[in-house]
């Protein structure tokens, strides 16, 4: 199978563009799994091999002001 990547061109004025939008819309058009998928390679991409994710942080906040 021969899989090749199309490029994508869109032409706008870039004080137009909202990427934080642009970025919301894309994300929201892919599936939960496809999310979940892509914050797992994300995060296993910023590891060393045999590292693990360090879940020690706790952030507190007040509940009620």
């Amino acid at each position: 199978m021969d899989m090749k990547i199309a490029p994508v061109v869109r032409k706008a004025v870039l004080k137009e563009i909202d990427e934080g939008y642009e970025d919301m819309l894309y994300w929201l058009s892919k599936t939960p799994q496809e999310r979940i998928a892509a914050v797992t390679q994300l995060r296993a991409g910023s590891l060393q091999p045999g590292q693990r994710l360090d879940k020690t942080v706790l952030i507190k906040r007040k509940l009620h002001p």
